[in-house]
Parts: C-alpha cells; sequence; structure tokens
C-alpha cells in the first residue's frame, strides 16, 4: 500500500514543472496528508476488526471445545448408565432360577438299578427350567449365582422285600441327604428336601444308593426339583 501511494504521488510530481509543482504544493498538501491519514486509520481500524474477530473466532472454539467436551462426559453418562442397566437386567434374568424334572418321559416306564455303587440318576423329563441351570444330559444342576438354594427329590418303586428305594442328595463331591424306603409288597415312595448355600459353579444332583431301585413312568414317581431362595 506504502510503495503504490508513493509511486504515485512520484508520477504526479514528476509529470509538472517545478513552477506547477510549487503551485500543486501549495494548493493540494492538506488534501494529500488528509488521504494518507484516512487511509492509515483505516488500515489500522482494519487490523483492529481483525484482531477482534480473531479473537472472537478463538472464544468460540474455545466455547465450542467446552461444549464438545460437556457432550463427551454426557455420553460416557449415558453409556455408564446403560451399562449399569444391562447389568441390572443380567442380574435379575440370573436371579430367576427354578427345575424341575422326573426321571423318564410320560410315554415311557422303566426300572433303574439296582447297581453295585453309587450311580448318578439322569432326570430326561424336564417340566421347568428356568434359567437353564439343569442339565438333563448329565442329571447336574450348576448355580449360576451365589445364594440359598432349595432342593426336594423323590423316590419310588415297588416293593418286593429285596431290594429298597433310595437316593442321596449330592454337592459337588459331598453325600450331604438321603431318602430311603423299603417294604415287602406294593408301591413304595419316599422324600427329603433341603436348603443348600451354593458359590457360583457349585454342583447338585442325585445318586441312587447302591443296591436299591427306583422306578418311574407317566406318573412321575421319582423327581428332582430346586429354585433359588435368594441370592447373597
Amino acid at each position: 500500500m506504502k510503495i503504490s501511494v508513493s509511486f504515485t504521488l512520484w508520477l504526479l510530481l514528476g509529470s509538472i514543472s517545478p513552477s506547477e509543482s510549487t503551485d500543486y504544493q501549495k494548493s493540494f498538501p492538506q488534501d494529500i496528508y488528509a488521504v494518507l491519514r484516512e487511509m492509515t486509520a483505516s488500515l489500522v481500524q482494519l487490523k483492529a476488526n481483525m484482531l477482534q474477530t480473531q479473537e472472537q473466532a478463538a472464544q468460540l472454539k474455545t466455547e465450542m471445545d467446552k461444549l464438545k467436551t460437556e457432550v463427551d462426559k454426557q455420553k460416557t453418562e449415558v453409556d455408564k448408565q446403560k451399562t449399569e442397566v444391562d447389568k441390572l437386567k443380567q442380574q435379575q434374568i440370573v436371579q430367576q432360577v427354578a427345575f424341575s424334572a422326573s426321571l423318564v418321559p410320560k410315554d415311557q416306564r422303566a426300572t433303574t438299578g439296582p447297581f453295585p455303587s453309587l450311580t448318578t440318576l439322569i432326570y430326561k423329563h424336564v417340566v421347568t427350567n428356568i434359567g437353564n441351570v439343569y442339565n438333563s444330559n448329565t442329571g447336574v444342576f450348576t448355580a449360576p449365582v451365589k445364594g440359598a438354594y432349595n432342593f426336594e427329590w423323590w423316590v419310588g418303586a415297588f416293593g418286593d422285600n429285596s431290594h429298597g428305594s433310595g437316593a442321596w442328595l449330592v454337592k459337588n463331591s459331598d453325600l450331604l441327604f438321603m431318602n430311603f424306603e423299603q417294604q415287602a409288597d406294593g408301591f413304595m415312595s419316599s422324600s427329603k428336601g433341603m436348603t443348600l448355600l451354593l458359590d457360583v459353579g457349585d454342583v447338585v444332583f442325585i445318586r441312587l444308593q447302591t443296591n436299591t431301585v427306583v422306578f418311574d413312568d407317566g406318573g412321575h414317581h421319582t423327581t428332582f426339583s430346586g429354585f433359588l431362595l435368594f441370592p447373597m
């Protein structure tokens, strides 16, 4: 800008004679200086405006960064709450535990035993299995959550005075309670129940007592049931 103004002035001054230059300088110096002052003031104002615009832009960027940080924080909080809700839903599902099964399907009838050693009974006719906690292939219940559980088991058989009917409730590898019945004739049955404190992964199942028998048919005389009383 300064070079352009100087060059213009040089052209103007160079195109007139010395006498004319003197007259020109007498006639117009105040106008030229006024223009220069106005241009300088305009440049100063323009620079001030640019600095102000830059400051406003920087302030706006700072505000946007703050807003983005707040949005990210809220999103993180929403994700955390969603995770907690999903966890509570999962816990609720896990805590819904109950099963009930009998030894054979309703269209079959069979006597199981006697065996020379303790034998795990596998209850094939599963009526209820909330939480999918009982395995009908192995006869084993697996605790999905730590808590107090209640179990009941029944055995039934035809008495002939040669074999009784009895079974153990087993926790992991511990024989806990047994029910047993023996009579000379007629149909005999017995039952038992107990409450257990189980940790996650503990297993519970029924083993037929040595040299005893159990019978089952569509009446479902030999059964195994359990449910979660409350988690701990």
